[in-house]
């Protein structure tokens, strides 16, 4: 787990770090808001640690999956509002949504998964970060809403990951009543994928890992990549792009040892690194 310079008062005790990284030996990285008391929400400084924590993970090979907690009883109130209002310029507020719209774009261009795992509320930023993240598993009693409207504020950002997860009329109903849903319908819409009772959300966490892990950890790289990059052009120009993704990934040793072994009709022998 690291201290790093990201701490405040917010923290679960005044001078820990911001965001709490664990490591196991397999290399799945847990990465875990940190300031409970201001239900995890996304001040400058909180933006800041887990930017560096995404721009020194996406180095390091060693890392197979990201998964992305919090502490306390809400997973993220999305940005402090209270942090917002000490400084109401121009200047200030377009400098604190590029840093946001950053980290965000971080975490969708790590080349491994990172997956939510959701506890309590996500709401406005904090909903954007679970729609951002490649996999999100919730809690059945977490909710999710983009309430920035209930205080006059459409929430902008949100609505454009939101709208790449669920139907349009959906995601602007959210944005535009600022509504909570409860976790099956997140998952029924396409937000989230899983729902486990609360005790049972490491073990359903921990199942997505475990699939992603029996995997080799190249082929996920350049799948991932793919997978967003295509969702942007026209059907032909995303068809060619992954035509040249698969001819290259059929050259990798691992799926050429993975053919091999579906012709030779047994497990493949492959690492997974």
């Amino acid at each position: 787990m690291n201290i790093d310079r990201h701490t405040e008062n917010g923290a679960a005790h005044e001078g820990q770090p911001l965001v709490l990284r664990e490591v196991d030996q397999r290399g799945v990285v847990t990465l875990t808001l940190n300031r409970p008391r201001s239900f995890n929400a996304l001040s400058q400084a909180m933006l800041a640690a887990l930017q560096s924590e995404f721009d020194a993970l996406i180095a390091d090979e060693s890392v197979r999956v990201v998964v992305l907690a919090a502490a306390g009883k809400a997973f993220c109130a999305g940005h402090d509002l209270k942090e917002m209002r000490s400084d109401p310029s121009l200047p200030y507020y377009r400098k604190l949504f590029d840093q946001c719209t950053a980290f965000m774009l971080s975490v969708q261009s790590a080349p491994v998964p990172v997956i939510a795992k959701v506890q309590g509320m996500a709401t406005a930023a904090g909903c954007q970060l679970v729609a951002m993240c490649d996999l999100a598993v919730a809690a059945s009693d977490a909710q999710f809403a983009v309430s920035g409207v209930r205080y006059g504020l459409f929430c902008s950002t949100p609505s454009v990951a939101l709208s790449r997860n669920i139907g349009r009329k959906a995601a602007f109903e959210m944005l535009v009543t600022g509504e909570f849903i409860s976790a099956e319908q997140a998952r029924d819409r396409g937000l989230i994928n899983r729902v486990a009772p609360a005790l049972e959300l490491d073990a359903e966490v921990e199942r997505l890992v475990a699939a992603i892990l029996s995997k080799p950890r190249v082929a996920i790289a350049m799948g991932k990549h793919l997978f967003y990059r295509q969702l942007e052009k026209s059907i032909s120009a995303a068809y060619e792009e992954a035509g040249q993704t698969m001819a290259c990934n059929m050259m990798d040793e691992a799926a050429l040892e993975g053919v091999q072994a579906f012709i030779d009709k047994r497990p493949p022998s492959w690492s997974t690194s």
